[in-house]
């Protein structure tokens, strides 16, 4: 199924008891009621455990406080995937099966602009989402210049040139709320532990004097079913 677009979500769970309810909801309900839809090609979603959020590069507001990153890959027609997208997230609210303890940093959809795997694996550009995985880098950056192809011919190369990186993506979308600039998100998929990866992603060139403004870039893991402790001390101490 070829893909378009990445809906891409950075959320924060407002209640700290609230996490493993938002787990539970999100892993075991709304997650499987997406993958239903026809233009739904993929999905997934990652934690921002204290130990990945202690380790980020660049965390600006109102990205400080994310906790989970979901990305759902969508397939054309864009227009009406978009709309079934939609128009399911509110039949599931108007049934009660969605999570209010929650806020979004950003969310909305991104056009796919660049693919690359990992020269070092028998795997195509376009299956890097669809194999087993321990994690992600995700780099979220406001873009001076939409054009600029820095990130597709220079920034995923050197990505997949790292050792533990399985491949990554390059997701763009234009200037929104009126704003001048567009932004871009990089998710890098990893084949070791993202902590293990951190310092050489931080290594790697940074882009051109004036392209971009970093707002995020760090890990997140990969989630388990049922396995949604990483907050739990921190409910402790309340």
């Amino acid at each position: 199924m070829k893909v378009e677009a990445g809906f891409v979500s950075l959320t924060e769970v407002t209640d700290p008891t609230e996490h493993r309810s938002y787990n539970e909801w999100h892993q075991l309900d709304h997650l499987p009621e997406q993958l239903t839809l026809a233009g739904i090609a993929w999905g997934q979603r990652w934690v921002s455990t204290p130990a990945c959020r202690a380790a980020r590069a660049v965390s600006t507001a109102p990205f400080d406080d994310v906790h989970y990153l979901p990305l759902y890959l969508l397939a054309p027609p864009l227009d009406a995937t978009l709309e079934d997208f939609q128009l399911l997230a509110r039949d599931l609210s108007a049934r009660g099966r969605f999570h209010r303890h929650r806020r979004t940093a950003l969310t909305g959809a991104f056009e796919v602009v660049g693919t690359r795997a990992s020269p070092r694996l028998r795997l195509s550009d376009a299956a890097v989402p669809y194999r087993p995985h321990l994690g992600i880098h995700v780099r979220l950056d406001e873009v001076v210049d939409p054009h600029d192809g820095w990130f597709t011919t220079e920034h995923l190369p050197a990505l997949v040139a790292l050792e533990g990186v399985a491949g990554a993506w390059a997701f763009r979308r234009g200037p929104v709320a009126g704003g001048g600039a567009g932004q871009c998100v990089t998710v890098t998929w990893l084949a070791a532990p993202p902590l293990d990866v951190v310092a050489a992603i931080a290594s790697l060139p940074d882009p051109p004097a004036g392209l971009v403004r970093p707002l995020l870039d760090g890990p997140f893991a990969s989630i388990e079913p049922h396995r949604w402790a990483w907050f739990d001390e921190r409910v402790a101490d309340l």
